[in-house]
């Protein structure tokens, strides 16, 4: 069954542009990923500044090699545009603070076809 896993992402107003910007300009940096199934970035409407980050996977394993792969290089400034690397400044992080959500997906539903 799939996992889900939902990056909390505390983001004062002021970084709310950044954040998004940052998540665009890498949007298909995990589409090809081993076990990848889905991604939204969900932006908060009303009582809270916290962001969600909701990604879908085959499996853990999948999950953990994307962590340990593409996506530890890219919060290592080994991303385009990202700052770091040779001669660049890391950009600081718009979020002030990050809480990782795990699930297992024990039910789910589509819409039927009319």
């Amino acid at each position: 069954m799939s996992v889900v896993k939902i990056n909390v992402l505390t983001v004062p107003a002021e970084q709310r542009e950044t954040l998004e910007k940052r998540f665009a300009s890498r949007a298909h940096a995990v589409e090809n990923s081993d076990g990848f199934e889905w991604f939204e970035l969900l932006r908060p409407v009303e009582g809270t500044d916290a962001y969600l980050v909701y990604t879908r996977w085959r499996d853990e394993e999948s999950f953990q090699a994307w962590m340990e792969g593409p996506m530890k290089a890219a919060h290592q400034g080994g991303a385009p545009g990202e700052g770091g690397g040779e001669g660049g400044e890391r950009p600081r992080p718009a979020a002030s603070g990050a809480t990782l959500w795990s699930f297992e997906v024990v039910q789910q539903a589509s819409p039927k076809d009319a």
